[in-house]
């Protein structure tokens, strides 16, 4: 199925049914009085998180999506029946923006999640509503209210724990099918991933986490070239990057370190606030590196880099270093869910504040 990770459709919930004006006639009652019942509600039109979805393409070539209107009230004390409802199923982490303001309207982000994007009018008033002790016969009646319309955006941002950024053939593909049940589309040609693949990586009984493999960035990626750019807003819900250079390119004119620095930028020009979230550097293709060369190859690399955070030496094809990957990922990820967990202090002189 092809990827498609932002669309745009039109929604309208229904209109209310009107009112009606009815009056009972029957041979041996002497007073009828009023019996117009009241219109129908229109339906509206749901929006479910289904997780069994990954891709936005059903909206791609379905735009209009119109609830039915509400029956019309009528004699006999019968109010209109609803309109039909319709419920569009989302993949879960697909953001619901108003395409004309670019206000975010809903994220949904919990599995099952429903929410209502357009509301259907109520239904008008029947005479019988209109019934007193001072008028014994009204003839009043009131339409059925407008359903909503919207213009609507919908963009995904997958959920995963992990994200794999590199430049292309850096081994991102390679590497998520050796950690996890992933199977991407693996070739010695860049751009060989054309859209993000997610991968559950199991750490032991109930102990696993999600990691998103995006297509590979190149410079100038924050202002469109290559693929990457389209895809980098799904780093934005991760909770750690893992930046994979490839250790040993074929060409021996490719400096790693100007690669690697020029991800870094990227990053920091597409959004700050990503390029401010926790990023591991994973030097991949050790296999391809001489023994006694790896060790002043690895220290050369990061000394150039400047860079102090964790570094793992790792060859995705032989699985060399990818057990300790993965149990220093699943550590990192559990403790930030345990801090996000706590519970708040509260300063006993403001109970209903919490101190900073």
């Amino acid at each position: 199925m092809k990827f498609v990770d932002e669309a745009y459709i039109d929604v309208s919930a229904g209109d209310g049914g009107n009112g009606c004006v009815s009056f009972r006639h029957e041979k041996y009652k002497e007073f009828g009085g009023p019996n117009g019942g009241d219109g129908g509600r229109g339906g509206h039109v749901f929006a479910v998180a289904d997780p069994n979805l990954n891709t936005l393409v059903d909206f791609r070539f379905s735009r209009r999506h119109d609830a039915k209107r509400g029956q019309h009230g009528m004699g006999s004390d019968m109010f209109g029946a609803a309109g039909e409802d319709v419920t569009l199923k989302m993949p879960v982490g697909t953001i619901i923006t108003d395409a004309e303001t670019g206000d975010v309207l809903y994220e949904m982000l919990t599995p099952g999640e429903v929410i209502t994007i357009a509301k259907g009018g109520d239904g008008g008033f029947g005479n019988l509503r209109f019934k007193s002790s001072i008028n014994r016969a009204p003839r009043q009646k009131t339409p059925g209210w407008p359903g909503e319309k919207k213009n609507l955006k919908l963009e995904l941002k997958v959920l995963a724990d992990v994200g794999l950024l590199g430049q292309p053939n850096a081994g991102k593909s390679t590497l998520i099918s050796a950690i996890s049940n992933a199977r991407p589309r693996i070739a010695d040609y860049p751009f060989t991933t054309l859209h993000p693949n997610l991968g559950v990586v199991r750490v032991g009984p109930e102990q696993s986490f999600v990691v998103a493999d995006l297509p590979g960035l190149i410079e100038g990626a924050a202002e469109g070239a290559g693929l990457g750019h389209l895809f980098l807003r799904h780093l934005q819900r991760t909770r750690l990057l893992l930046h994979v250079v490839d250790l040993a390119p074929f060409d021996d004119a490719v400096d790693p370190v100007a690669q690697a620095k020029g991800i870094v930028a990227e990053l920091k020009k597409y959004d700050p606030a990503l390029h401010a979230k926790p990023r591991w550097l994973v030097l991949n293709k050790l296999d391809m590196v001489p023994v006694e060369e790896r060790e002043a190859r690895v220290k050369d690399f990061v000394k150039r880099m400047r860079y102090k955070g964790p570094v793992f030496e790792i060859s995705a094809l032989t699985r060399e270093g990818c057990d300790t990957l993965i149990k220093s990922v699943y550590e990192h990820i559990k403790a930030q869910q345990v801090s996000e967990q706590a519970p708040v202090e509260v300063d006993p002189r403001f109970p209903d504040t919490p101190s900073e």
